[in-house]
C-alpha cells in the first residue's frame, strides 16, 4: 500500500489527489462560514440541477449498464438515481430551514411508540403528495431504547446544530452499481457530519463524472465538494493521506477490511488483534445476505402471482446487483400453498426482462452458486439466473452466508418443530444470515391481524437497519426522510452489513431501524378486500411496462411538486 502522505506540497505519484484535497483543507473554512441559510440554497440548487440534467444523468446510467434505451428497465435508472438526490435535497434543505429559524428539525414531527418502550418518528408519509403518490406505503423510523420525543427532538440537526464547527475532510468512496449512492452519501457527509468531502467514483461509474460534476457544481464552487476518478490504488492513498479524517465507503466487507487492516496474511493478522491500520474515523454500508420471510396464509391465485413478481423484483432489480436485494426466500414447508407459491415464483423469475451482466465477476459468481448447488434451476435467457431451492437444512449455510450480488435466488423451507413459523424464521435470519442490511416479511393482512401484538414483537426481535412488510426494503433506500444502513452495534473486526446510517434527511441522531410497509394488494384489488390503498403495481417492479415514463415524471415532480403534475402521473402508473 502507499505510504501516508507526510507534505501535501511534496512530489507524489497523485498530484491531482494532492490537489483536491488541499483544495478542501482550504474550502473548510468557506464551509464553515456559511449560514444555513445559504448551505439551504445551495441544496435547492443541487435539486435544480438534479432535474436539469436528469435525462443525461440516466442516459449516462444506461450506457454503464448496457440497456435497451427503449425498455421500461430504464425506469430503474430514473428512480434509483436523480429521483431520491432531488427528494433527499428537499428534505435536508426543509431540516436546515428548521434549524434556521430556531426549531427542531423534527418540530413538526409524528412520533409514536413501538416495543420496547421505543419513540418512532414518521418518515412517510409526510405531505398530502405522499399520501396521494404512495398510497399505502408507510416508513417509520424506531429510535434506539431510552430517546424519548423531546430528547430526539433536541438533539435531531446533528453536526448543522452547530454548521461552524466543522469535522474536516471525508474521503467518500462511490458505489458502482445504483448512480444515486454517491452524491447521497456526499450531501450526507456535507450536512450530517458538516464534513467536507472527495468523492472518488468506483470505476464503474466513471462515465457518471460529468453529469456528477454538473448536478454537485454547488458545493464544489465554494470549495466544499471535489471529484476523483481512479482505481485502488487511488483508493488506498486517499484513504492513508495524512490530510483526510474520515472514510466512508459502500461496497462489499472485503474491500472494508482491506482499506481498515490491510490485506494478505498482515490484515487477517491485524484483523484478528483488532489493530487496525487506518487512523481515522470509518463509516461504512456492505449489504449482505438478505432474506424474504413469507408467512403462511390463504392467498388467492392473483396474490401468488403479484407476490412472486414482488419477490423477483427484490432479487432481480439491477441485475440483481444491489446491497439489498433479497437472496433467500424463507418458507413454511407445511404451508398449503408453497408449491403454487414456488410456481409462481419460478415462473416470475424467468419471465424478468432480460438484461446485460454488467456487474465485474457477476458470471463468475452465478457459477459459483450454481456449482454449490448442483440441482438449481437456470432460468432467463441463457440460463443466466439461478434458482436454489429443495435444500435440506444441512445445505443452507452457503446460500445464507454468500453475498451472491448477481441475479442468484435461493429457498429454504422450516419444517414445524412445534415453534411458531414466525418466530422461528426471524431466529434463523437473525443468526444464520450474514448482514443486518434489511429484511422483507410478506403476510396477507388477516395473518397480521391474526398475530396481533405477536407481529409487533416479531418487528422488535429482528435486527436489521430496515424491515420492509409486504414492501421490499429497497423502498426504504428511497424513503429520503428514513435512515439507512446496518443494524447498530457492528464493529471494525466484525462489521457485517456496515456502521452508521445515511439518507436520514430529518438529521435523527440515534436511530435503530426504519419500518417501511406497503399494501399486500395492488390496487383495485386492495380496495376490493378493505385495504385503503390506491397504488397499482409499484414502477419498480422488473415486470412493470411503463416505469421509465413514470420515473421520469416522478423525477419532474420531485423537482416541482405541483397538482398539475399528477394527472399524468396517475394516468403512467395505472397502465404499468
Amino acid at each position: 500500500m502507499e505510504p501516508a502522505v507526510s507534505d501535501p506540497e511534496a512530489q507524489t505519484s497523485y498530484p491531482e489527489v494532492d490537489r483536491a484535497l488541499a483544495d478542501l483543507v482550504e474550502g473548510e473554512k468557506t464551509w464553515a462560514g456559511l449560514s444555513l441559510g445559504r448551505r439551504r440554497r445551495l441544496l435547492d440548487r443541487v435539486r435544480d440541477l438534479t432535474v436539469e440534467h436528469a435525462d443525461e444523468w440516466v442516459d449516462a446510467a444506461v450506457a454503464v449498464k448496457g440497456l435497451d434505451p427503449n425498455s421500461a428497465l430504464v425506469g430503474e435508472e430514473w428512480m434509483s438515481g436523480p429521483y431520491p438526490v432531488a427528494t433527499a435535497t428537499t428534505g435536508l434543505a426543509a431540516s436546515l430551514a428548521k434549524l434556521e429559524s430556531g426549531a427542531s428539525p423534527l418540530a413538526d414531527a409524528t412520533f409514536g411508540t413501538a416495543p420496547g418502550g421505543r419513540t418512532t418518528v414518521r418518515a412517510l408519509p409526510m405531505t398530502v403528495f405522499d399520501r396521494l403518490l404512495l398510497s399505502g406505503f408507510s416508513a417509520d423510523v424506531w429510535l434506539q431504547p431510552g430517546v424519548d420525543r423531546a430528547t430526539a427532538q433536541r438533539e435531531a440537526g446533528l453536526a448543522q446544530l452547530d454548521p461552524t464547527r466543522t469535522q474536516g475532510v471525508g474521503v467518500v468512496l462511490g458505489a458502482g452499481n445504483i448512480t444515486a449512492i454517491a452524491p447521497l452519501d456526499v450531501l450526507y457527509e456535507l450536512i450530517a457530519h458538516n464534513r467536507v468531502v472527495v468523492l472518488k467514483l468506483n470505476p464503474i461509474m466513471d462515465r457518471m463524472l460529468p453529469v456528477f460534476a454538473k448536478v454537485l457544481e454547488p458545493f464544489i464552487a465554494v470549495g466544499a465538494v471535489r471529484l476523483l476518478t481512479g482505481g485502488a490504488d487511488v483508493g488506498t492513498y486517499l484513504t492513508r493521506h495524512r490530510l483526510v479524517d474520515h472514510v466512508h465507503m459502500t461496497g462489499s466487507a472485503l474491500t472494508h477490511d482491506a482499506i481498515v487492516f490491510g490485506t494478505g496474511e498482515e490484515g487477517a493478522r491485524r484483523k484478528a488483534a483488532g489493530e487496525p491500520l487506518l487512523d481515522k474515523g470509518m463509516t461504512s454500508e456492505l449489504g449482505g445476505v438478505s432474506p424474504t420471510i413469507v408467512l403462511p396464509g390463504k392467498w388467492s391465485r392473483a396474490d401468488l402471482e403479484f407476490q412472486a413478481e414482488h419477490v423477483a423484483t427484490q432479487r432481480l432489480h439491477n441485475g440483481g446487483y444491489n446491497c439489498i436485494a433479497a437472496q433467500v426466500v424463507v418458507l413454511a414447508a407445511q404451508w398449503e400453498q408453497r408449491d403454487e407459491f414456488l410456481a409462481a415464483l419460478r415462473a416470475a423469475v424467468d419471465r424478468a426482462p432480460a438484461r446485460p451482466a454488467y456487474y465485474p465477476g457477476s458470471d463468475a459468481r452465478v457459477a459459483s452458486a450454481a456449482e454449490t448447488y448442483p440441482r438449481a434451476e437456470r432460468l432467463g435467457e441463457h440460463g443466466g439466473r439461478v434458482l436454489v431451492s429443495g435444500l435440506q437444512p444441512d445445505e443452507f449455510a452457503p446460500l445464507l452466508q454468500t453475498e451472491y450480488f448477481g441475479p442468484v435466488l435461493g429457498v429454504i423451507e422450516l419444517r414445524d418443530d412445534g415453534t411458531d413459523f414466525a418466530t422461528r424464521a426471524a431466529e434463523v435470519v437473525n443468526d444464520r444470515f450474514v448482514g443486518t442490511l434489511g429484511v422483507n416479511i410478506i403476510a396477507e393482512p388477516s395473518t397480521i391481524d391474526a398475530m396481533g401484538d405477536r407481529f409487533d414483537a416479531l418487528l422488535e426481535f429482528l435486527r436489521y437497519g430496515t424491515i420492509a412488510v409486504n414492501a421490499w426494503t429497497g423502498f426504504g433506500f428511497l424513503t429520503a426522510a428514513a435512515t439507512w444502513g446496518a443494524f447498530p452495534g457492528h464493529t471494525l473486526s466484525d462489521v457485517q452489513s456496515g456502521i452508521g446510517v445515511v439518507h436520514n434527511a430529518m438529521l435523527i441522531d440515534r436511530p435503530e431501524r426504519t419500518v417501511v410497509r406497503g399494501p399486500f394488494r395492488p390496487s383495485p384489488r386492495s380496495l376490493m378486500h378493505r385495504e385503503w390503498s390506491i397504488t397499482p403495481k409499484p414502477p419498480w417492479f422488473v415486470g412493470n411496462k411503463t416505469a421509465a415514463g413514470t420515473g421520469r415524471l416522478l423525477t419532474a415532480f420531485a423537482g416541482d411538486p405541483s397538482w398539475t403534475r399528477l394527472p399524468a402521473i396517475f394516468a403512467s402508473a395505472l397502465r404499468g
